[in-house]
């Protein structure tokens, strides 16, 4: 208390043991000294900022210092749900001396952008993690193996499974209907259609590749694709740190656009149409871009059904379409206009939807990061989407039909079937050479 008008410090008692008993339970609790010990020095002054020093230095990493500890991003961080991670922990890494550029945890973001959607700070994952990523690439750190096979891959070839690139047209022969190709015939197109890796090459992705193609043509859509002088965008790469692959690509990918006439570029995958409308401007390259379920969504009154469906489905949203890019409603206006489809919505969709795990380079990392979780993240959706009681989780993004359906036999939920958007509109309509039944029945 103030003497003589003077404060007086309080003179810490400390016993090397304390019993104390609650008022109200009786309850006694040992205290050790420690306790008393509330003045000294916390245990942070034994790190210095360097962690931090070196991610400020590199363009685009610097906010992770930003960030104050709310906590707001690590329950929304789809890693987080099913191992210990989200942009908080690692903050908290750095600040006790980890170095990131060479720890496991820099290799598990998907860059789902969920921690930026919920930050008051704006600690930005989707900038620190690349550019993380990359200096550790320079700095001839430790690498995952499946990724550094994919950047092999790659740069020899063009995509991301190391196929032959004159193969890359070779889906459209069996799609019952005429794809043109440019190479063929360079004149001008409405519809440039960007095939990209999966549909190009998968087999799950060659499926709806070839419904894309009977839809297009059925819709009157002037269409046509580059074949074998396509590669792909390479925005997952970019993600993944190999930002030079990328430049790379860029280069190549609109040297090869710059031959050909058309008005709108339209691609499958969220990856390379998030590229198209961010990345490449910023390198002078402008675009007019479309999703699918963009360019088909207010054509679907134009839709002439031949069958319903009888089938209730769950939608996944791709994190680079809704979160990164806005697009909720075109995949949903698609859905909700096929015959006989009902459509039950997750707990976690839209804004807040979960990651299916291949983003920012993930879909090449499962075997690593297995040993860092205690399940996949497409293993994990896969049960919230058959805990709604659909028949069918449906998907728009070239990534995802193989993952879940992994993820479901994975998981013992061998019942749910996975479908892109496009197969289910190439049924309903009853393009599918030789197809009877639908696909509820």
């Amino acid at each position: 208390m103030p003497l003589s008008g003077r404060k007086v410090p309080p003179r810490a008692v400390e016993k090397e043991l304390a019993t104390v008993a609650s008022p109200i339970s009786g309850r006694e609790v040992e205290l050790p000294a420690m306790w008393n010990r509330m003045f000294e020095p916390r245990v942070l002054t034994d790190y210095g900022p360097d962690g931090f020093a070196a991610l400020a230095a590199l363009p685009g990493a610097e906010s992770l210092e930003w960030c104050y500890g709310c906590g707001k991003c690590i329950p929304v961080c789809p890693v987080d749900v099913v191992g210990e991670y989200g942009p908080r922990k690692l903050h908290r890494k750095v600040q006790t001396g980890a170095d990131l550029l060479a720890d496991p945890d820099l290799w598990l973001c998907t860059t789902c952008g969920n921690c930026l959607r919920v930050c008051p700070k704006q600690v930005d994952m989707i900038q620190i993690m690349p550019a993380a990523r990359e200096a550790a690439l320079a700095g001839g750190g430790p690498v995952p193996g499946e990724l550094a096979e994919v950047f092999e891959k790659t740069f020899r070839y063009g995509n991301a499974l190391g196929a032959n690139p004159r193969r890359r047209a070779e889906w459209a022969a069996a799609a019952g209907v005429p794809v043109r190709v440019l190479a063929r015939d360079p004149s001008p197109v409405d519809v440039l259609f960007y095939v990209e890796d999966y549909w190009s090459y998968h087999p799950r992705g060659q499926q709806a590749a070839r419904a894309f193609a009977r839809v297009a043509t059925a819709l009157g859509i002037d269409w046509a694709i580059l074949g074998p002088e396509e590669k792909t965008i390479g925005d997952s790469q970019r993600l993944a740190g190999e930002k030079g692959l990328f430049d790379s690509l860029v280069e190549d990918v609109t040297a090869t656009l710059a031959k050909y006439s058309f008005r709108r570029i339209v691609t499958p995958d969220p990856h390379a149409f998030n590229a198209l409308v961010k990345e490449y401007p910023r390198r002078g390259h402008e675009f007019t871009a479309l999703h699918y379920t963009q360019l088909l969504a207010p054509l679907a009154g134009q839709m002439t059904w031949a069958r319903e469906l009888d089938l209730t489905v769950t939608f996944h949203d791709p994190c680079y379409l809704g979160r990164h890019n806005g697009e909720y409603d075109a995949p949903r206006t698609l859905i909700e206009a096929i015959p006989g489809v009902r459509l039950v919505e997750m707990g976690r969709c839209r804004q807040n939807g979960y990651c299916c795990g291949g983003g920012g380079g993930g879909m090449w990392l499962d075997g690593f990061s297995r040993e860092h979780a205690a399940e996949r993240l497409s293993e994990r959706r896969v049960r919230e989407a058959a805990q709604t009681g659909a028949q069918a989780l449906v998907v728009c993004c070239p990534y995802e039909v193989s993952r879940f359906e992994d993820a479901a036999k994975s998981t013992g939920n061998e019942h749910l079937r996975v479908l892109d958007i496009i197969e289910l509109i190439d049924e309903a309509m009853g393009l599918r050479p030789g197809e009877a039944g639908a696909a509820g029945g």
